[in-house]
């Protein structure tokens, strides 16, 4: 299944820019019958409003029923008409050129007759058949209800002057769609397809990487449906990361529960062996052997007691707040026992000035761990380390050019890992290298790193070992390359 975010003109937005253009246009459409059938109506009445004037002379002179050439091309011409009749008193009288061919195919427009869609009809008529077309116009006198004017004119100029118009309406209509449009988009691009957008890229990337709390969809403030869903989204996801910590747990678990019940049946037969022979000896040997009993009893309830815990270990999401970086690893350092360490030198090097938006409690367990592994080994080697050191030191790797994040290093110069230890470093009971240890340290520290978006890995080098903490730059409150 593609997953990617659609393109442009696959998306939501031009979907609804398209559609809100096209609905504007159909408006505008709406709009512009109406309109162009009552620009026609209007200038045909103009027509009959100048060949009224043009024929007030026969009003005059009524007895005059030839006028002279002369003038009834000059009425004409003032009419702007090819021919004009004027009925009146039971009377007809044609004015016209004296030389004018009359055409044989006359439209006759009735302005007398007001029906809405007639007009709209005519208009179009005229827009599209209208160039070789006379137009017999029919209307009363202005002044003389009862008496009829018919003017005859080329529907040409109507025609184009129809086409004026309605181009000037287009440009107007087409601005005021790209105007209303796009401030009508913006609208609902910000109010619904950005939050939209936020909600799909979060539920891809949390789909990919479930176990990253730092993917888990913001809280927001809004009260309508989209803060709704958002709050929604954002419980349904603390209740994933909650339910699949669980059960990595309950399968680690599972997948140990051998080892446990063999494990702890050796180490009880043991103990049953060392409890049979401590009855059958004097007190000597009691001193003697009870220093191992009493070694053997601790193992098998710290074995037992770490499992309790992983079991039970809290799965919350981190919540992040500002904390110094350099304060929590002196704190870190006393909870590990190594801050007064009598044979272990303990470095910080991390500078005062860092502030991470971290959990405080998990970012202090992963250090824990990580510090404590470095003692122990140290510990286990003895006097065979001069100079044995666990230092804490922090790197920031971002820039304008790359996102590599930060990284928190604790390092020593103890004896390191041996390989078979770095197949199964960080997988739960199987990671430990100390005889007796369970293998849950680096395993919670690894868990707790990629709940805050980062990664817990380890570095090889030449003497000593050395793991890194490495977080995403939005991490580092002081960056100046912080999104």
């Amino acid at each position: 299944m593609d997953n990617k975010k659609p393109s442009f003109f696959k998306g939501l937005s031009f979907k609804l820019i398209g559609t809100i253009i096209v609905v504007i246009l159909l408006v505008e459409v709406m709009i512009y019958l109406p309109s162009v059938a009552n620009f026609r109506a209007s200038w045909l009445n103009d027509k009959l409003s100048n060949a009224s004037v043009a024929i007030s002379v026969l009003d005059v002179v009524p007895d005059i029923m030839d006028l002279p050439d002369g003038l009834a091309d000059r009425l004409l011409d003032s009419a702007g008409a090819i021919a004009m009749v004027y009925r009146r008193d039971g009377q007809s009288q044609l004015i016209s050129h004296s030389k004018i061919q009359m055409p044989a195919s006359v439209i006759r427009a009735d302005m007398r007759v007001t029906d809405p869609l007639g007009l709209i009809v005519g208009a179009l008529e005229g827009l599209f058949f209208g160039s070789n077309r006379v137009l017999n116009i029919v209307g009363t006198v202005s002044d003389k209800k009862t008496a009829i004017i018919e003017v005859l004119v080329s529907e040409e100029p109507l025609r184009v002057a129809m086409f004026g118009y309605s181009r000037n309406i287009v440009i107007l209509s087409l601005i005021v769609a790209l105007m209303t449009s796009a401030i009508i988009f913006i609208f609902i691009n910000r109010v619904f397809i950005w939050p939209i957008n936020i909600i799909i890229q979060n539920m891809i990337a949390f789909r990919k990487n479930p176990q990253n709390a730092s993917l888990i969809m913001k809280e927001s403030k809004r009260k309508d449906e989209i803060g709704i869903a958002f709050r929604e989204l954002r419980a349904m996801e603390n209740d994933l990361f909650s339910m699949l910590k669980q059960r990595q747990h309950l399968a680690d678990l599972g997948m140990a529960v051998a080892k446990i019940n063999h494990d702890l049946r050796n180490m009880l037969n043991s103990v049953q062996l060392l409890s049979e022979q401590v009855a059958r000896l004097d007190d000597p040997e009691v001193q003697h052997l009870a220093p191992r009993l009493v070694y053997s009893l601790g193992k098998a309830i710290s074995f037992a007691q770490s499992v309790l815990e992983y079991g039970h270990q809290n799965s919350a999401p981190p919540k992040l707040q500002p904390v110094d970086l350099s304060a929590l690893v002196d704190e870190v350092a006393i909870d590990a026992g190594v801050f007064s360490h009598p044979e272990i030198k303990f470095i910080n090097k991390v500078p005062d000035n860092i502030s991470l938006m971290v959990d405080p409690d998990q970012m202090a367990r992963i250090l824990v761990n990580l510090i404590r592994n470095s003692a122990q080994a140290l510990e286990a080697v003895g006097v065979r380390t001069s100079s044995a050191k666990i230092m804490v030191d922090y790197e920031d790797r971002s820039s304008e050019n790359n996102d590599d994040g930060i990284a928190i290093m604790v390092c020593d110069n103890g004896p390191g890992l041996p390989p078979r230890a770095l197949e199964n470093l960080f997988i739960a009971f199987e990671g430990s290298v100390r005889a007796g240890g369970v293998g849950l340290g680096l395993s919670i520290a690894r868990e707790l790193s990629e709940a805050h978006g980062g990664k817990l890995e380890y570095v090889e080098q030449t003497k000593g070992a050395r793991f890194e903490i490495c977080l995403p730059r939005s991490a580092l409150m002081n960056s100046e390359f912080k999104n």
